[in-house]
């Protein structure tokens, strides 16, 4: 299916995956469940669209340090916009998981962006899917709290990152997994990031959080590559029997699919 991208002036990777079909014939529900990448740009006139949208809650991925040398986005501190900090790498400073803007954390430069140098805890032939897998081994707490906020939201639920495609992709594929999406679909999903990486990519060399790390590295590199979704579902139907299965094993219930599928399918 062709990605239903939203065009706002302050995001470039933003869609909405509604329409994705389920094996079993539904599809997913429009306004239910956004991606993207980083809010930090949104102007006022994005920020009353997504509330057109019916936008209520959002999922913020990033860790700790890129929050705090980012600093407080648009969206901080509205009373119609909650926001729920869930981080996807191992960290030494207290998580935040709040409506409201945490207190500044003083990080050195090299802390910020906590995967420079970072050994993956899941090695597989993908180098890219060894650090989605690692995100699932390190923080299950962010996992389970990530998908129980997008099952929870009363409105449409906004995931992103920092670039909206792998901490956002590996969630995204999580949640339309539970929802009983097709898998050709969720894959092709993740991959339609790629789409957008030139504009991703200029984007964030504008930002001093991220500019350094991006120098000499080729867009290609940046690519969401269809086979590193397989890999990671792949890993998961081995060690675990699939995606339930695994969720079930961190402490998902019955009850959170039934939510889940609810705010993802039902009417």
């Amino acid at each position: 299916m062709t990605p239903n991208w939203i065009d706002l002036d302050g995001l470039v990777n933003l869609r909405d995956v509604g329409g994705i079909s389920t094996d079993d014939g539904d599809k997913i529900k429009t306004g239910r469940l956004l991606r993207s990448d980083n809010l930090q740009s949104l102007t006022e006139d994005d920020i009353a669209a997504l509330l057109r949208y019916g936008l209520t809650d959002v999922i913020d991925l990033r860790s700790t340090h890129e929050v705090d040398s980012e600093g407080p986005g648009p969206l901080t501190g509205r009373d119609d916009v909650r926001i729920h900090h869930h981080s996807m790498f191992r960290e030494s400073d207290p998580e935040v998981s709040s409506d409201q803007p945490h207190e500044k954390v003083e990080a050195a430069p090299a802390e910020a962006l906590p995967w420079i140098d970072l050994e993956p805890s899941v090695q597989v032939s993908d180098a890219s899917a060894s650090f989605y897998l690692s995100y699932l081994v390190d923080r299950p707490d962010s996992v389970l709290a990530s998908l129980r906020d997008i099952a929870e939201a009363p409105g449409a639920a906004l995931v992103h990152c920092a670039a909206g495609k792998d901490r956002t992709g590996t969630v995204v594929a999580l949640a339309l997994s539970v929802a009983g999406a097709n898998r050709a679909q969720i894959i092709a999903d993740y991959a339609a990031s790629t789409e957008k990486v030139p504009e991703i990519v200029d984007r964030l060399r504008r930002s001093k959080t991220y500019a350094a790390n991006l120098e000499g590295r080729p867009l290609s590199s940046h690519h969401t590559r269809p086979e590193t979704m397989e890999h990671v579902l792949a890993f998961l139907d081995r060690q675990h029997g699939g995606v339930l299965p695994y969720l079930t094993s961190i402490g998902w219930t019955d009850a959170d699919t039934e939510r889940l599928r609810a705010k993802l399918l039902n009417d």
